[in-house]
């Protein structure tokens, strides 16, 4: 059974998906891009957008009475992998130790001209 979660402390969906869904013991949280969702605006630098989806990110696992230690698998997608020392920066601040598990890659581009996007799967 699947359940989806929505909230509006996060960018609304912008196609036919879900924020996030919750399968069983899983929150499978959709790309997050930087988006602020107060403002519809993007704002600027990667350390900025890295900061924002993960803001949106922890909104989502809110909705689902979960926060950022929830997360046991992130994926980074990268408008460039010269901005990775900085994606990765903050998000070092924000994830404690044991790390999730972690991909991340550069694309050819980002909806809407972002520099990060990010999705993760939390465990209750």
């Amino acid at each position: 059974m699947k359940e989806a979660i929505a909230t509006s402390a996060a960018p609304a969906a912008i196609g036919p998906y879900s924020q996030a869904i919750n399968a069983g013991n899983l929150i499978f949280c959709s790309g997050q891009l930087p988006i602020d969702p107060a403002t519809g605006k993007m704002p600027e630098g990667v350390k900025a957008q890295t900061a924002q989806s993960l803001a949106n990110v922890k909104a989502i696992l809110a909705e689902a009475g979960l926060d950022i230690n929830a997360v046991v698998k992130t994926t980074v997608l990268l408008a460039d992998m010269s901005l990775f020392a900085d994606m990765n920066e903050v998000y070092g601040e924000t994830f404690a130790k044991p790390f999730p598990a972690r991909s991340a890659f550069a694309v050819k581009a980002l909806p809407m001209g972002a520099l990060v996007e990010i999705e993760v799967i939390a465990a209750k």
